[in-house]
């Protein structure tokens, strides 16, 4: 399993995610996005659908009222719950979530706002988390550009 720590500078949540839950389609994976917040639930599930004029990401919320048989089919849950509804191999954690209390999955991203000190807080204690359960973590940010560097 890979963890992954994004540190959001240059580039917003908004811009960053879809991109990255591409790839992960990209690659054949179904992901998870979890979130602690029902207000941001509410904001990536608008933000999946209009981020870009020509394209949408298919998804689902746990909010919504779909069967669970409609839900373990979604490519990109968006959810409050820590199970694997929708036998996701990757799960981006925004603004929540014990990195160190999943397994199965491919692999984990933490993606957090640089500019937010409780987010960094979160973040340094997460990083730390994983460190002394072993789990090997790296740390990507983004340069001037927007560009990822693996700084750790």
């Amino acid at each position: 399993m890979e963890l992954l720590f994004y540190h959001l500078e240059q580039a917003t949540l908004e811009r960053v995610l879809p991109d990255l839950l591409s790839k992960s389609l990209e690659r054949g994976w179904r992901a998870i996005v979890e979130t602690n917040e029902g207000e941001q639930m509410e904001a990536l599930d608008t933000m999946l659908w209009t981020y870009s004029p020509d394209s949408f990401l298919a998804h689902s919320t746990t909010n919504e009222t779909l069967s669970e048989g409609a839900l373990q089919n979604q490519p990109v849950l968006i959810t409050d719950k820590t199970e694997n509804i929708n036998n996701a191999n990757i799960r981006f954690f925004i603004d929540s979530g014990d990195v160190t209390a999943h397994q199965g999955y491919e692999r984990l991203v933490y993606i957090f706002n640089g500019n937010n000190e409780a987010d960094l807080k979160r973040a340094r204690e997460q990083w730390k988390a994983a460190k002394a359960a072993e789990i090997e973590a790296t740390y990507w940010q983004q340069n001037a550009t927007g560009r990822w560097e693996k700084k750790a």
